[in-house]
C-alpha cells in the first residue's frame, strides 16, 4: 500500500503576520507600549503629576489591553467550535500582539502566545514554514525562563508551552520530509509532557496537544527515519490508549489502523495488515454505511493490501473489494482522484493475472461514462494502460491509435517536454517503426503468395 503525497501548502507572504510582526521587531519596553497607550486613552500628564500618578495612569490605561486579550482567547475558542480556521489565526495573532504590548517581549507569557500561534499556522492554516519561524522565536525565551524561579503554576504553563512549541517543531520537520529533525524535536516535546505529568499529579491540563497526538506524530517520525519496529510501537500504544478512551468501535481508530497496516506491509507481514484494514472497513461500514466515500476508500486498501500478499486464495478477495469501492464510488457519484486510481490499480492488477480483456472494458466504460471530469492526467493513464493491453494481445494498430491519443492528453496537460509525453514518444515511435516493419513483411509474403 502506497502512501499518498503530502501536498505542503506555502506562502510567498503572510500580511496579517507582516502587520504584526512590524510592531514585533520594534526593541520597546512595556513602559514605552503604556506611553502610548496613554494616548489612546487620552490620558494627559501635567506638569503637576507625581510619579505615583504616571504609574497610576499606567495601570489604567493597561487594563484596555488585558480586556482585548481576554476577548481574543475567548473569540478564538468560539471561532475553534464553528471551525472558522483562519479567523481563528488572525485571532492568535492579536493574542500575541496583546501580550507582547503588556509583558514585554522577553516575558515567557509572550513566548507562550507565538508558541501557540505558530501551532496555529501548523493546524489551521497548513503552513509548516510559518510555524518553524514562529516556535523557534519563542523557544529562546521559554528554555531561558524555564531555569528562573517561577511558581508551580507557571512552570506548568512553561512546560505546557514548551509541548507546544517542539510538537509544532516535530510536526512541521515531517511535513518537509525531514524525519530525523522531526524524531529529535518531538522527543524534546515527549520529554517536556513527561515533566509537565510529574509536576501536575499525572495531568497535562488542557494542553492543545494530547498525548495521542504526539505519540502518532512519533509513529510517523520514526517509520520516516526507518525505525519501523519502534513506529509499530507507538502505533500500537495510541491504538490502545483509543480503545480504553472511546471504546473498539470509534471511528477515530479508521485512520490509525490504516496507518499501521502500511507499517506491517513495509514489514512483509501481510496478513496482519490485512487484519488491521479489515477492523478499519468494518469501522467504516458500521460508522459510515457501506456506500461513503470512506468505506469506498477503506475497502480499495482492503483489496490493494489482499494483492499485495501474493497468495493466490486471496485473488477473489482482490476482486471483490475493488468492485464494492468502485460500486460506492460510482454510486455516490464520485469524480475525484481517488475513485479513478482506484479504477486503474484494478486494471492494473487484472492485466498482471492474465485478464485483459476485462481490464480494457472497464478502461473503456469509464471513458465513456465521462467519470474524468477535469482529471487529464488520469484520462493520460487510461489511454496509456489500454494502449498497453492491446500492445500485449498484438493489436498494434490499435495500441498506436491509443497511445496517440495519451500523448495528445499529455501534451495539454504537462506540456511537449515532460518525462512522461516524452517517453509515450519514444513507446509510440517504437510501436510505429515494429508495424511498419510488419506491413513490409506481410506486403512481402503477399508478393510471394501472388507470384
Amino acid at each position: 500500500m502506497k502512501a499518498s503525497p503530502i501536498r505542503i501548502p506555502t506562502v510567498s507572504n503572510d500580511t496579517d503576520w507582516d502587520f504584526c510582526f512590524h510592531l514585533s521587531q520594534q526593541t520597546r519596553n512595556p513602559a514605552q507600549y503604556t506611553d502610548d497607550l496613554f494616548t489612546i486613552c487620552q490620558c494627559r500628564e501635567t506638569e503637576g503629576d507625581t510619579k505615583v500618578q504616571k504609574e497610576g495612569m499606567a495601570d489604567d490605561c493597561m487594563s484596555l489591553p488585558k480586556q482585548k486579550l481576554a476577548q481574543a482567547q475567548k473569540k478564538f475558542g468560539q471561532l475553534i467550535e464553528e471551525k472558522m480556521n483562519t479567523k481563528a489565526n488572525k485571532e492568535l495573532i492579536r493574542c500575541f500582539i496583546l501580550s507582547r504590548i503588556i509583558f514585554g517581549k522577553e516575558h515567557w507569557r509572550c513566548a507562550q502566545a507565538l508558541a501557540n500561534l505558530a501551532y496555529g499556522y501548523l493546524t489551521l492554516r497548513g503552513l509548516p514554514s510559518q510555524a518553524k519561524k514562529h516556535a523557534e522565536s519563542a523557544r529562546s525565551t521559554l528554555l531561558t525562563w524555564k531555569g528562573n524561579k517561577t511558581s508551580d503554576k507557571e512552570r506548568q504553563e512553561i512546560l505546557g508551552a514548551l509541548v507546544i512549541l517542539y510538537y509544532t517543531l516535530g510536526t512541521a520537520w515531517l511535513l518537509q520530509n525531514h524525519g530525523k529533525q522531526a524524531y529529535i524535536h518531538l522527543k524534546k516535546a515527549e520529554k517536556s509532557m513527561m515533566e509537565l505529568k510529574e509536576i501536575n499529579n499525572g495531568s497535562i491540563g488542557e494542553n492543545q496537544v494530547s498525548e495521542k497526538d504526539l505519540t502518532i506524530a512519533l509513529g510517523r517520525a520514526s517509520l520516516a527515519i526507518h525505525r519501523m519496529n519502534l513506529a509499530l510501537a507507538y502505533f500500537e500504544k495510541a491504538i490502545g490508549s483509543v480503545i480504553i478512551a472511546k471504546g473498539h468501535g470509534t471511528s477515530e481508530l479508521i485512520g490509525l489502523y490504516e496507518e499501521i497496516a502500511q507499517i506491517e506491509q513495509l514489514r512483509k507481514n501481510h496478513e496482519q495488515a490485512i487484519q488491521y484494514l479489515q477492523q478499519a472497513y468494518s469501522i467504516c461500514v458500521s460508522s459510515f454505511s457501506e456506500i461513503s466515500p470512506q468505506t469506498a476508500e477503506a475497502s480499495a486498501l482492503l483489496a490493494k493490501a489482499y494483492a499485495m500478499s501474493g497468495e493466490s486464495q486471496h485473488r477473489d478477495a482482490v476482486e471483490i473489494y475493488f468492485i464494492r469501492s468502485i460500486n460506492a464510488y460510482q454510486i455516490l457519484g464520485s469524480e475525484d482522484y481517488e475513485s479513478l486510481t482506484t479504477i486503474e490499480e484494478f486494471c492494473t492488477w487484472l492485466i498482471q493475472n492474465g485478464e485483459n480483456q476485462e481490464a480494457y472494458r472497464l478502461l473503456m466504460s469509464t471513458l465513456n461514462s465521462g467519470t474524468y471530469g477535469g482529471c487529464g492526467e488520469k484520462v493520460a493513464e487510461t489511454f496509456y494502460n489500454m494502449g498497453s493491453i492491446c500492445f500485449a494481445k498484438g493489436e498494434l494498430r490499435k495500441a498506436i491509435g491509443l497511445l496517440r491519443k495519451c500523448l495528445m492528453v499529455q501534451i495539454l496537460v504537462y506540456g511537449s517536454e515532460h518525462i512522461k509525453s516524452k517517453e509515450t514518444k519514444s513507446l509510440l515511435t517504437l510501436l510505429q517503426r515494429a508495424s511498419s516493419s510488419r506491413r513490409k513483411r506481410e506486403a512481402i509474403v503477399g508478393k510471394k503468395k501472388s507470384a
